[in-house]
């Protein structure tokens, strides 16, 4: 039985290395020509209308991401790789702890902070852009909605665009609403083409499956559809990781990262997107993140801070130590977040540490004199000094 499990299993890896193979080989994808707003009277005319007034919706929102040099950056790496499209294609930046970026059929585009947060550099950021354009350009998603299947779906197709507060949902939409398998090939190969054409680094595309892949089996459930928007809809697999691999190298090798210039832009909201992530609650693929980060830039205090603090939340047995491993090696950077200091002082108050907590909550009121809970840290400090 087993064996012929693993003969069936590897015949289906073979059809589908087979078909990654001969995708470049058949005439070569272009970017279609732009498409004409239609009809209001046809059915995708009315889909249009409602997708305009989802997105003013959406520029009306609190969580609306409102900054004009990080938008222009983000709108002009999505046109880098939109070509013709470009005019057409509106992005809108959301403050949203979780991975995803979606795109409707009248050009609206989302991105939410979750995924900046993830991505490590332009070239994987595009990989994600790429897939989403993709399925624009071909026109899946109204190719989606028109099959008899997909009808009673439209509620749920709505709510990918809709604001966050919908992950509770994802399951639905899973069922649903995912592309077919054709499609997602589709998107996959043509994405990377406009990562390669846009002069990007295709590689970079298999690592940002295989690094969410690594943190949805990091938890408990190891279901990545249960927290990401995007996987509910494009289902993850290792097998979908070799693929990438596979059309990555049949394309010319190299490309940009624009690491640096990445890391430039997205540096003033790092922060707060860490604030987010640490208010998900889902502490172990947050740490399996944070150490994949702080690796790889191991001179940027804000990853360990944020490791350190969900240590220090976690509180399983020894988690106090790494917690303020984390904080002392963020301060050794010289470069900390005031809340370094802050969760050294709540760990040294629990351990009866009251010399070591009050220096550690007087740093950090003399770096946040002004922050949200100053009050509460003054009360700390008194209770330490008496």
């Amino acid at each position: 039985m087993k064996r012929r499990y693993f003969l069936r299993s590897g015949a289906a890896l073979a059809a589908s290395l087979l078909l990654t193979q001969s995708a470049f080989a058949n005439t070569p994808w272009k970017i279609p020509e732009r498409m004409s707003k239609p009809d209001i009277s046809s059915d995708e005319g009315g889909l249009w209308a409602m997708m305009d007034r989802e997105e003013s919706r959406l520029r009306r929102s609190p969580f609306a991401l409102r900054d004009a040099a990080l938008q222009s950056y983000i709108q002009g790496i999505a046109c880098k790789l939109a070509g013709n499209h470009c005019t057409d294609v509106r992005v809108h930046l959301v403050r949203n702890r979780y991975f995803n970026a979606n795109m409707a059929p009248n050009g609206m585009m989302q991105v939410w902070s979750g995924l900046m947060l993830r991505v490590e550099n332009e070239a994987q950021f595009s990989a994600i852009l790429g897939h989403e354009l993709a399925h624009y350009m071909e026109r899946h998603t109204v190719n989606r909605l028109r099959d008899a299947k997909s009808k009673a779906a439209f509620g749920q197709f709505l709510s990918i665009f809709g604001l966050p507060g919908l992950i509770g949902a994802l399951s639905v939409v899973a069922s649903s609403f995912s592309f077919s398998r054709d499609q997602e090939r589709q998107a996959d190969e043509f994405g990377l083409t406009l990562m390669s054409q846009a002069g990007y680094d295709p590689a970079e595309a298999a690592k940002v499956w295989a690094n969410l892949i690594e943190e949805s089996n990091a938890s408990a459930e190891r279901d990545p559809s249960k927290n990401s928007m995007l996987f509910a809809t494009h289902p993850a697999s290792v097998e979908r990781k070799d693929t990438l691999i596979q059309l990555a190298n049949q394309l010319p090798a190299g490309g940009q990262l624009n690491e640096q210039e990445w890391r430039k832009q997205t540096k003033p909201f790092l922060h707060g997107w860490l604030e987010d992530e640490i208010k998900r609650g889902c502490h172990e693929e947050s740490i399996v993140l944070l150490s994949r980060l702080s690796a790889r830039f191991p001179t940027e205090a804000e990853y360990l801070w944020a490791r350190g603090d969900i240590f220090r939340l976690r509180n399983l047995p020894g988690d106090a130590d790494k917690a303020i491993a984390d904080f002392r090696a963020a301060i050794a950077l010289g470069s900390e977040p005031a809340e370094t200091h802050r969760g050294l002082g709540i760990i040294f108050r629990g351990q009866n540490q009251q010399k070591l907590a009050s220096a550690s909550f007087s740093r950090y009121l003399e770096l946040a004199p002004d922050a949200s809970d100053a009050l509460m840290v003054k009360n700390y400090l008194e209770e330490s000094n008496s």
